[in-house]
């Protein structure tokens, strides 16, 4: 892809992943400063960010990444989204296997937000296992990060809204949460998206409705499966009153083994992604999600009740923000409206919502990139009292990889 114009200048490591997705899409080298300048132990990219930016060029063709010597100074020229074509690292089957290294901190949702957004505009279909010791499927308390049931159940059903259903699937192969000190799970996923578009649908999403059911997955991994019927008590005495169709899945599996080698025995093993967690959903009579997330610390300590009364009360924080997007799901469809067609895309949100520092950023970061602004008015009528209208207006950024009937 043709990136003759000059490079966009941006700062901190914030934000990283979507500003390399929106570089990506629209065909704009990036080049990025000050990131992690005064640290004094770890200056410049974490782990999680190197093997992002490896994975980014895995499933494009042509990219250009360079990274300074002391790693705080990054400029990336993005090349043509392939996907899972067979060619460097990619298997003859259409298998991309990527590896996350020991020392993640993230829960695997950190890269499945992104590369899930530049899937409708691949040549080819994404078909990508993620594996490794530092696989994390749940959720994380230090960074937020959602679990993959949670990405599965209230993210990848938006895609719906534009144009984009087909051959789309999240397996979790193998279940971990965090090890000591939140670093790795050796957990294993499978994402496959097959479904490409020229161009998302124009959105519009004015009536949140009322929720008038609530799904949700509680897993153990390694540990006791009463835990999930704990869990699942809890949070519906909190519920209950609220809304009377609740179903919550329990999921119980074993801990991966990891090589531990000791001096006396070098081929020893240990255990490592021990814990719980509960992920919930909230689904609205108008079909809008709206979700929460609460897991174990990796240190424990903490009890199943806990969990459970802790994630039931985020779910009616989620549902009070208002909307029709919650928090967690607000960057992605703002990005898939900023990159549909050339149409004014309106949505209503929480106030909290807009007014977030992960939304507000977005709004920076596309405006750097050279979309148009942004138009927020007040919501009228009954159902909007206290709400924001949120107008993009699309970039009409087509798929030019793959030519669609």
């Amino acid at each position: 892809m043709s990136t003759s114009q000059p490079a966009v200048r941006l700062s901190s490591h914030r934000s990283l992943t979507s500003r390399l997705v929106l570089a990506t899409l629209l065909g704009r080298a990036v080049r990025i400063d000050q990131i992690r300048p005064d640290s004094p132990t770890n200056p410049g990219l974490a782990p999680h960010e190197i093997s992002f930016l490896r994975l980014l060029e895995a499933v494009t063709n042509g990219s250009h990444i360079e990274i300074s010597y002391t790693g705080t100074v990054l400029l990336y020229k993005p090349g043509l989204i392939t996907g899972s074509a067979p060619g460097s690292g990619v298997s003859s089957s259409g298998v991309l296997r990527h590896e996350i290294p020991a020392n993640n901190t993230r829960g695997l949702s950190y890269f499945l937000l992104p590369i899930c957004l530049l899937a409708p505009f691949s040549k080819a279909r994404f078909n990508i296992v993620f594996t490794g010791p530092g696989v994390i499927t749940s959720s994380t308390e230090k960074w937020g990060d959602m679990s993959v049931d949670t990405v599965r159940t209230a993210i990848l059903p938006l895609y719906a809204k534009f144009g984009i259903e087909r051959d789309i699937e999240l397996r979790i192969l193998t279940r971990s949460n965090p090890g000591p000190r939140g670093i790795g799970g050796a957990g294993e996923v499978q994402l496959v998206f097959g479904h490409q578009v020229r161009l998302p649908k124009t959105l519009h999403l004015l009536n949140p409705g009322r929720v008038k059911k609530i799904r949700g997955v509680a897993y153990s991994t390694g540990v006791s499966g009463s835990n999930n019927a704990r869990m699942i008590e809890a949070a519906r005495g909190v519920l209950n009153q609220f809304v009377g169709d609740i179903y919550i899945f329990s999921d119980m599996g074993s801990a991966s083994l990891v090589p531990a080698p000791e001096k006396n025995n070098p081929n020893a093993k240990k255990k490592v992604g021990l814990g719980f967690g509960l992920s919930l959903v909230a689904e609205s009579s108008t079909g809008c999600l709206f979700s929460a997330d609460a897991s174990s610390p990796p240190e424990g300590g903490q009890p199943a009740e806990d969990i459970g009364r802790i994630c039931a009360f985020q779910l009616l924080e989620s549902v009070e923000r208002g909307g029709c997007v919650s928090l967690q799901a607000a960057s992605t469809v703002i990005t898939l409206m900023a990159m549909g067609s050339e149409d004014v895309g309106r949505v209503q949100l929480g106030r909290d919502v807009l007014a977030s520092e992960h939304t507000i950023q977005l709004a920076r970061d596309l405006r750097a990139f050279g979309a148009a602004g942004w138009g927020i008015r007040d919501a009228e009528g009954e159902k909007g009292e206290g709400q924001l209208l949120l107008s993009v207006v699309g970039r009409g950024v087509g798929n030019i990889g793959r030519k669609i009937g």
